[in-house]
């Protein structure tokens, strides 16, 4: 009788002659490295396309892969377009552009109310169940803007629905839930001397009736993002006195929630979470907001984070890092957009979880970053910046690696610069320019893009798969590069760029409506 030792010795040796075969095919097999199988959405016969910036909940790219945007046709504009959602990003190229929405494939005009081929509309926000919210122009002209009147729509089912308004002749949504519920900003009739003629107040829009959520005090507010709870985040004068150091009465940020809107404060100043001032912002699932806010004296502007029961200044409690942006965050509070390093000559993209910000790097020797979004799966995207070049790269960040996206995307039809969009799959929506358009011209002539993930074959599958790390290695900054500074010429284009980017959100913002 053979003894128990003799016993786990035969096992032993029959589980190790066993795994000798698997064991050698593994090392057989290869590796299924991620890339992206680029789309070019293109444009509807005119010259540009684009996806506003999407944040969390302003989402223009839902979890089931519809990416909705705006794209010119060749119809040119007129003098009554309204360039508030005419002429692209920027508003500045001269054509009427029709709100988009792609997937599996598939690009749909959306159209706009009647004349269609002569009025602009623009989709700013999917759900999960592909319910699209934007706005279009309609054959009124305002008597004090002259300028075509702006309604708000959702695109649901095959049917173009008015979602109406609170009286006056302008309804601007900036976002929908999954439960199908609309938030933005809607003018009604009581005159007031800032921004639209008339006042201007946050709504929730619900089963065909629009809801005046009031204000903090003042004559104005602007709802931004509304999470699958319904919370409503947004913006509002808190009383009607002009500062002097801003022109404008003091503005807080608020959250309306159980029926109620809680003033957010600020960090000393009477500019917060504002569309002029603050076009970075988000809201996730929890009730928490990050945001932009002045400091007492209103000459200097630091980023918060809304925690649920205090306001946090992230540019003096963060640590190992100064961050100047709060682009967006997660429902795990993970928040990104760019930050002051100790070793860099500017910014750098970077995440913050619980207090801590970790230095995302940038593509190459390039001397800034910046993201703006992030998923579940702390997969981030943003833009690198040259200062040799004065181009852009867009890139994926994970698992501690940096990789420029045009490196792991074919076909190479476009040039990715514009990466503002992941979701919890993994695909990417951007802007990125075709040839002959160049690199910092994507608000003339770039064309709307995602990505999806797949083996680097061309296969599907491979989501989940690792990033080639030869990629990301030649990706990274290289090994000891010295910091670059910025010649006053490069460091003004470079704000200047910037603050356009910024601007792209153009909700809230008194400023860039037309006068």
């Amino acid at each position: 009788m053979k003894s128990r030792k003799q016993n786990c010795f035969t096992a032993i040796t029959l589980l190790a002659a066993l795994a000798i075969p698997v064991r050698l095919a593994a090392q057989g097999q290869t590796t299924h490295f991620r890339h992206y199988n680029l789309i070019d959405i293109g444009t509807f016969g005119g010259p540009a396309s684009f996806i506003n910036p999407p944040f969390n909940d302003f989402p223009v790219l839902n979890n089931h892969g519809a990416i909705v945007g705006a794209s010119a046709t060749p119809t040119p504009t007129t003098a009554t377009s309204n360039f508030f959602v005419c002429g692209g990003g920027d508003g500045l190229v001269p054509n009427v552009f029709h709100a988009f929405k792609w997937q599996n494939d598939v690009t749909i005009d959306l159209g706009a109310f009647p004349p269609e081929s002569e009025n602009c509309s623009n989709a700013v926000s999917v759900n999960a169940n592909g319910d699209t919210v934007g706005l279009s122009e309609i054959d009124e002209v305002d008597p004090l803007f002259g300028v075509k009147e702006l309604h708000g729509v959702l695109w649901t089912a095959g049917k173009m629905i008015d979602l109406g308004g609170l009286g006056g002749n302008f309804t601007i949504p900036t976002a929908i839930n999954n439960r199908a519920q609309v938030v933005g900003g809607a003018t009604n009739t009581i005159l007031d001397p800032f921004g639209f003629g008339t006042q201007t107040r946050a709504f929730l829009w619900e089963r065909g009736t629009m809801q005046d959520l009031g204000t903090l005090g003042g004559p104005d507010s602007f709802a931004e993002f509304v999470n699958n709870r319904g919370q409503v985040e947004g913006a509002s004068f808190t009383n009607a006195t002009v500062n002097a150091a801003t022109g404008l009465p003091t503005v807080h940020p608020f959250l309306w929630t159980n029926g109620k809107m809680v003033d957010l404060g600020s960090l000393g100043g009477t500019l917060a979470g504002y569309g002029g001032n603050n076009q970075q912002g988000a809201l996730n699932n929890h009730g928490q907001v990050v945001g932009l806010s002045n400091l007492a004296g209103d000459q200097i502007a630091d980023p918060f984070f809304w925690d649920g029961a205090t306001l946090i200044d992230l540019f003096t409690t963060t640590q190992g890092a100064n961050p100047v942006t709060a682009n967006a965050l997660n429902d795990s509070a993970e928040i990104v957009g760019t930050a002051i390093f100790s070793d860099r000559p500017i910014a750098d993209a970077y995440v913050w979880r619980k207090g801590v910000a970790t230095d995302l790097g940038t593509v190459g020797d390039d001397c800034f970053s910046e993201a703006f979004a992030i998923n579940s799966r702390r997969q981030v995207v943003g833009q690198s910046f040259s200062c040799v070049s004065n181009t852009l790269r867009s890139f994926l960040w994970e698992n501690g690696s940096i990789v420029d996206l045009s490196a792991i995307s074919s076909p190479n039809i476009l040039e990715l610069i514009d990466t503002t969009a992941i979701n919890d799959r993994g695909e990417i929506g951007g802007v990125g320019v075709p040839p002959g358009c160049p690199n910092l011209s994507d608000a003339l002539c770039g064309h709307a893009f995602i990505l999806i993930p797949v083996c680097a074959d061309g296969n599907a599958g491979c989501a989940d798969a690792p990033l080639d790390p030869a990629i990301a290695a030649q990706s990274g900054r290289s090994q000891g590069t010295a910091a670059h500074a910025m010649t006053r010429q490069q460091l003004n284009a470079f704000k200047e760029r910037i603050s356009r980017m910024s601007g792209r959100n153009r909700g809230f913002s008194v400023q860039s409506f037309p006068k």
